[in-house]
């Protein structure tokens, strides 16, 4: 069985576009190190991409984060620059968790799970809930230095909240 890094919405917008943080600008070189390290092994990596289309402020979230990021096509929705040439699976997703990814998991055999990325207190704990969800019996990790939150209280907050519902926050 391999292991399985799931990379969350590192993307433009997030690291220093729109959305972006000081934080979030410096795990991207801890995030390509441990891609490089799950691919060296031949460990399975994949990608969650944030996506949304021009209509995004007239959705849900648009009207509550009156923030326009991540829209396809954009500069802003790519993943950085330093990470576009790794290959694997990308899973487009319109909100915060993929159930496409939780369908896919369920697919395969894996030791175990982790995942990295941005945000934290949104998209990492959302990913790693669902995945959780479909997957109890499988160790599900969180590498808290190669994840950054909106801010750094709901970042440690998110962190909290994982551990009590059985996700190892490394």
């Amino acid at each position: 069985m391999k292991r399985l890094l799931i990379v969350v919405d590192m993307q433009k917008d997030f690291i220093d576009g729109s959305l972006g943080t000081p934080e979030a600008v410096s795990i991207v070189p801890k995030v390509k190190r441990k891609i490089e390290e799950y691919q060296a092994v031949g460990d399975e990596v994949i990608f969650t991409l944030d996506t949304h289309e021009e209509s995004y402020l007239n959705s849900q979230e648009g009207k509550k984060l009156p923030v326009v990021h991540c829209v396809r096509g954009t500069a802003g929705w790519d993943l950085d620059h330093s990470l576009k040439e790794f290959q694997g699976v990308r899973f487009e997703k319109n909100t915060f968790g993929s159930a496409v990814l939780g369908e896919y998991v369920t697919e395969r055999e894996y030791e175990s799970i982790e995942l990295v990325g941005l945000c934290t207190d949104i998209c990492v704990i959302s990913n790693a809930l669902l995945v959780k969800a479909f997957l109890p019996e499988v160790p599900v990790l969180v590498d808290s230095s190669c994840c950054a939150g909106v801010t750094v209280k709901s970042h440690e907050n998110a962190l909290e909240a994982m551990k009590m519902c059985q996700i190892e926050v490394l």
